[in-house]
C-alpha cells in the first residue's frame, strides 16, 4: 500500500508540473498585451516600460516559467492586471468559498447516491418508474437543476431555502471562510444552520447528476454481487441476507462506485463555475467571470490551476481510498 500511495503522489507531482506548463504556454501565445491591460491605454510610454519590469514580461521565458512556478510554490499566483493586487489576496475569500461548496457537494453525491441505490433495486413497476426518473435527472445540466431549484424551493415554497448568497450573517471577522465550521467553532448553531441552508440549493444542483449516476453504478453492482456465486456460498454458509451485502455486496460494489466518483468530482468542480453564477455564491465562479470579462489572463489562469489541482487532488484521493478498499487495485 505504502509503495502504491507513493507512485500516485509521484504521478500527481508531474500531472501538476504539466499543468503549469499548459497554463503558463497559453498566457505567452495569447494576443492580449497584459501590460496595456495593467496600465490602461492611456499609460505614458514610461509607465508601460516600468509595468513591464514589475511583471517581469522582459525577462527570457524561462526566467518568466521560474519565477513563476517558484512563487505558485510560495502561495504567490501573480498580480491581478484588474485589481493590481496580489491575487492570492483577493482569492482570500473567494477561494473558501468555492472549496466549502465542491466538498459539500461531493458529500451530497455521496448520499444521494447511497440512498437512491437503494431505492433503485426495488423489483416490479415502480423500480422501473425510479430507473426512467433517475436517468432523466442524470441527463439535466447543473444550471438547469440550479434554476428549478430556485423556482420550487424559494419561489413556490415560499422561500423555504434561501436562493443566493452564503449567509444571511456575514462572515466572521476571524474566521476561516468557511461559515459552517466558522458557526460551529464559534458555537453558534444559528449561524451554523443558516450558512448549511444557503448551502443546500447549490450544492444539490452540483451533485444531483453525479449523484444518481453514482446511484446507478452502486445499485448494479450490489445486483450482480448478490447474485454471484460467492454471495451464494457465504447464504449456505448461514450468513443473513444484511450480513453478505454489508460484509461482501458493498465492499465489492463500491469499486466502480468509486471510479465513478473520481470522474464526476472534477465535473461537479467544473460545474460550480456556473452553479455560482446562479446562486451569487462569492467564489471563483463569480471571480473568474470577472476576469474574462476584462481579460485578466493572470487571473484566469490562478483560477483554472486551482480548479485543475482541486481536480487532480480528488482523483488521487479516491484512486488511494479506491485501493485501501479493492486489493486488486494496488496490485496491479
Amino acid at each position: 500500500m505504502t509503495s502504491f500511495v507513493v507512485k500516485r503522489l509521484g504521478s500527481l507531482v508531474v500531472v501538476l508540473f504539466f499543468l503549469t506548463a499548459i497554463v503558463f504556454i497559453l498566457g505567452k501565445v495569447g494576443n492580449a498585451d497584459p501590460v496595456r491591460t495593467y496600465t490602461g491605454v492611456n499609460a505614458s510610454a514610461e509607465q508601460v516600460a516600468a509595468a513591464r519590469v514589475e511583471l517581469g514580461i522582459d525577462d527570457p521565458v524561462s526566467v518568466q516559467f521560474a519565477n513563476f512556478a517558484t512563487g505558485l510554490l510560495q502561495g504567490d499566483l501573480g498580480i491581478s492586471l484588474a485589481t493590481k493586487r496580489n491575487i492570492s489576496d483577493d482569492l482570500s475569500s473567494s477561494l473558501p468559498a468555492t472549496l466549502e461548496l465542491a466538498l459539500a457537494a461531493i458529500a451530497l453525491a455521496i448520499v444521494i447516491g447511497v440512498v437512491l441505490s437503494a431505492l433503485y433495486t426495488r423489483p416490479g413497476r415502480v423500480g422501473q418508474v425510479l430507473r426512467l426518473v433517475f436517468f432523466s435527472l442524470a441527463s439535466a445540466p447543473s444550471f438547469l437543476v440550479a434554476m428549478l431549484s430556485v423556482l420550487v424551493f424559494y419561489k413556490w415554497l415560499g422561500g423555504v431555502l434561501p436562493a443566493a448568497g452564503r449567509s444571511s450573517f456575514g462572515p466572521y471577522d476571524d474566521g476561516t471562510g468557511f461559515y459552517v465550521l466558522d458557526g460551529i467553532l464559534h458555537g453558534s448553531w444559528t449561524y451554523t444552520w443558516d450558512a448549511i441552508a444557503h448551502l443546500l440549493l447549490p450544492a444539490f444542483a452540483a451533485s444531483v447528476t453525479s449523484g444518481v449516476a453514482l446511484a446507478r453504478v452502486l445499485a448494479d453492482g450490489i445486483t450482480s454481487s448478490m447474485a454471484s456465486p460467492w454471495a451464494r456460498t457465504a447464504r449456505s454458509l448461514g450468513e443473513s441476507e444484511s450480513a453478505v451485502l454489508r460484509r461482501h455486496g458493498l465492499r465489492n460494489a463500491s469499486s466502480p462506485a468509486l471510479s465513478l466518483l473520481a470522474v464526476h468530482a472534477g465535473f461537479m468542480v467544473s460545474s460550480l463555475v456556473v452553479v455560482e453564477q446562479v446562486f451569487s455564491w462569492n467564489g471563483l465562479g463569480s471571480y473568474l467571470s470577472t476576469a474574462i470579462g476584462v481579460g485578466d489572463f493572470p487571473a484566469i489562469a490562478a483560477v483554472c490551476l486551482i480548479l485543475g489541482a482541486v481536480y487532480v487532488l480528488l482523483n488521487t484521493a479516491v484512486d488511494i481510498v479506491l485501493a485501501a478498499v479493492d486489493p486488486r487495485v494496488r496490485l496491479s
